[in-house]
């Protein structure tokens, strides 16, 4: 399918960019000159663009079309990943990945949008499993593989290669992005940016699922993201180079997950009772990893893999909520959606490094301070879930 051969390069791209600096975060905290805190901030800064973007890029996705959208956006994400490669600072550093969450901010949308338009709805939440399935792969590249490119290269030189590999994809997804016919100026396809928002929040269920939004994908991005590798290493004495592979093995579960909830989805033909349960069974496990994580780092390793198969419901809360839109708030209601996925993954990474930083100043272990956030994680999940289960399935016809 064209969509994929077109997108689907970035995505795995804007994928590892969103998870691997766990990694590499010692290495990039000796170099910067940065602490926990600031590492915190740096990941967050990709989240926080991304985030923002997600106004502007539904509304050009629903009025100028997915491929002005992505050629534009990851012209500037190509440059800011080789800034990063090359910061110095924590502000270029800061800058070059800000400028990345930018690039990446309309791939995933524009892939949803392009579902949406030409293919059965039906198969909506199906295709939207299979393309972070697949695009998950950049989760596994920012593991292991980086770890050992960053071990026996250094990580500048191995950023230098992703971001090459950036500017290629983004080479691709401007040749091959098609734009489909663009939604009826009779539905209300000329609302512009702040009358489409206005529109979109009027749409009271979407209230209810809000809170799981911001916090379900945000605390795995966490987990993986920024804290599975130094958790490993501060907890249970790993390398750099081990604490990537634990970290492949989430990203390993995640990807299973990905494809299991797609199936599922697909032949029960119910999403929220498979959100609602897998997100309560990831905050189970983060209640086991608070309670017994430290004691056996086996124990340790399945809990995460566990964690990233139940907690990445991502695709399946996106179909929920894509049946509440009308089509001609579909690029804008999407991306509403993505912003408040990716705007909680901001505020916790932020937080959590503030968090983490806090609790090594009032002399705490390694093993205390993360049993700490894992209790938090679980919270963080469990009250939105109970928010979630009274959303809606379907849209009430009248």
């Amino acid at each position: 399918m064209t969509i994929f051969l077109a997108l689907l390069p970035a995505y795995i791209l804007s994928i590892f960019y969103r998870s691997f600096l766990s990694v590499i975060a010692n290495p990039v905290m000796t170099d910067l000159g940065i602490g926990p805190r600031e590492l915190g901030f740096l990941g967050a800064a990709w989240f926080i663009t991304f985030a923002l973007a997600q106004f502007p890029v539904g509304w050009a996705l629903d009025r100028l079309g997915p491929r002005r959208t992505v050629a534009v956006t990851m012209a500037i994400g190509s440059a800011g990943a080789f800034l990063f490669a090359t910061a110095t600072h924590a502000v270029t550093g800061t800058l070059g990945m800000a400028m990345i969450g930018l690039g990446c901010s309309p791939i995933f949308m524009s892939a949803l949008f392009l579902f949406a338009w030409t293919q059965d709805p039906k198969r909506f939440g199906f295709l939207t499993s299979v393309f972070i399935g697949l695009g998950s792969i950049g989760n596994l590249v920012g593991a292991g593989p980086l770890a050992v490119a960053a071990a026996r290269f250094g990580w500048r030189p191995s950023m230098l290669v992703v971001a090459g590999c950036f500017l290629a994809a983004t080479v691709v997804a401007a040749a091959l992005v098609r734009d489909p016919p663009r939604a009826k100026a009779a539905s209300g396809g000329h609302e512009g940016l702040l009358k489409g928002l206005q529109s979109i929040l009027a749409l009271r269920p979407l209230w209810l699922l809000a809170p799981i939004t911001l916090t379900g994908y945000a605390i795995i991005a966490t987990a993986r993201g920024l804290w599975i590798a130094p958790f490993m290493s501060g907890v249970h004495g790993f390398d750099a180079i081990a604490g990537g592979h634990v970290a492949t093995s989430m990203a390993l579960t995640m990807i299973a997950g990905a494809f299991l909830y797609g199936g599922l989805e697909q032949r029960l033909g119910r999403g929220k009772p498979l959100v609602l349960w897998g997100t309560v069974l990831t905050a189970l496990c983060f209640i086991a990893l608070a309670l017994w994580g430290d004691a056996h780092s086996a124990l340790a390793i399945g809990l995460f893999a566990l964690i990233g198969a139940t907690g990445f419901t991502y695709a399946v809360l996106m179909a929920h909520a894509r049946l509440f839109f009308p089509e001609h708030l579909i690029g804008r209601g999407m991306t509403f959606v993505n912003f408040l996925f990716i705007a909680g993954a901001a505020a916790i990474q932020s937080g959590s490094g503030w968090f983490i930083a806090e609790q090594r100043q009032a002399g705490l272990d390694a093993a205390t301070t993360f049993a700490h956030l894992h209790w938090g994680f679980a919270a963080l999940l469990l009250v939105p879930s109970a928010i979630y289960a009274f959303m809606p399935e379907r849209p009430v016809k009248s």
